[in-house]
């Protein structure tokens, strides 16, 4: 029996409500609750070692004077945390009321747009050559404050909403986690990198490499833990939802760190920062706040989110790398051009000063001069010919 027909032609068929009631919850409940334990382990195991490969090369790429120097003026910090905790949540919000998504649906956005950066961006500040000092101190500072600012910005946003008991619920054990996976990969880089600074760019390429090859699997993987569950989240106001939300975060987040007139790298990775979530924390607040009956399918909302995260950003840092390569190319080019016109003018006044230290120059010292000024003045390819 095939119990997604027809749901193109009805929306109000996408609602967990709807197919809750057509179906049983042993199909569609989220897999902690029903034995997709492996599959979840595997995705855990897989993401933790990749992460605490990837944060060492990350660590190899910083500095201590430079993140010190962020921290006594955290003009950047300070922007993209403010770009961070208004942006998102508010983009969430107004995503839900756009979309008309029904509550538990609007919840599990809003939830994904409180939540704090993540190390994601750090790993995508380290592709679009960000400041990578900038990048880790902004995840670490959104962190630190996610304690506060979570559970605040779920209340004032959430009101009238909750079908579940959101008090309480903030995963301080994650976060705090995270920080852990994040900042001690990261000190073991800094450290290499003081000490044996031969090596860091061979673990760097080996982090990017990683990362490459490892994004492929999972992808898969989070794919194939949807299961049956896959047709409700991928549902037309799911995927606009998870679409936009990124997008908007990258574009805002460089919009308003250019309007700070931030330097180039820092725009990119303010953008970096404001665009990518920690979905893990997200996951887990839906898990622990709400009853899979209520909840659902919509568990898997955060990993949707990821996907569209890793896509996004992928195109962007090939936007980026692209425009590096052009304008590269144009400063050679210009390079190139006013270093034919220092030898040119060189030249000219070496002309110029034989025919005055000659004293009364004669009529071949005039005519040498005329010559090479003629010279001078041509384009370079008459000048050849």
């Amino acid at each position: 029996m095939n119990e997604t027909k027809g749901a193109f032609d009805s929306p109000e068929l996408w609602s967990p409500g709807c197919i809750q009631s057509s179906t049983s919850l042993t199909s569609l409940a989220p897999p902690f609750a029903f034995g997709q334990q492996a599959m979840d382990t595997a995705l855990n195991v897989i993401l933790i070692v990749v992460l605490l490969v990837i944060m060492v090369s990350l660590g190899c790429t910083m500095e201590i004077a430079k993140i010190t120097a962020h921290l006594r003026r955290p003009k950047g910090v300070a922007i993209a945390i403010l770009a961070q905790y208004s942006i998102m949540p508010l983009t969430a919000f107004i995503l839900g009321k756009l979309f008309q998504l029904g509550t538990p649906e609007s919840l599990a956005i809003l939830i994904c747009g409180c939540c704090p950066g993540g190390n994601l961006s750090n790993i995508f500040s380290l592709a679009l050559r960000g400041d990578m000092n900038l990048s880790v101190v902004m995840t670490a500072c959104s962190m630190v404050l996610a304690i506060g600012l979570m559970p605040l910005l779920l209340y004032l946003y959430s009101g009238g909403l909750s079908e579940g008991d959101l008090e309480g619920k903030v995963p301080y054990k994650g976060i705090i986690t995270s920080l852990v996976l994040m900042l001690i990969p990261c000190a073991t880089g800094i450290i290499l990198n003081e000490k044996k600074p031969q090596y860091t760019g061979i673990i760097t390429k080996a982090g990017m490499v990683m990362l490459l090859l490892s994004s492929a699997a999972i992808i898969a993987l989070s794919v194939a833990n949807m299961g049956s569950c896959i047709m409700v989240v991928l549902s037309p106001p799911l995927l606009g939802t998870s679409a936009l939300m990124p997008l908007t975060g990258f574009l805002l987040g460089y919009a308003v760190s250019a309007a700070f007139k931030l330097d180039d790298r820092c725009r990119r990775t303010v953008c970096m920062e404001t665009g990518c979530q920690n979905v893990q924390l997200g996951l887990a607040i839906l898990k622990v706040a709400f009853a899979p009956e209520i909840i659902g399918p919509l568990y898997f909302f955060p990993l949707l989110y990821l996907l569209f995260q890793l896509g996004e950003g992928f195109l962007l840092i090939l936007a980026f790398r692209i425009h590096d390569r052009i304008k590269q190319a144009n400063d050679a080019a210009k390079i190139i051009c006013a270093g034919v016109d220092t030898l040119r003018a060189q030249e000219m006044k070496s002309v110029l000063r034989h025919c005055r230290n000659s004293g009364k120059p004669g009529k071949q010292y005039m005519d040498s001069a005329a010559v090479a000024l003629t010279t001078l003045q041509a384009p370079p390819s008459a000048a050849s010919s």
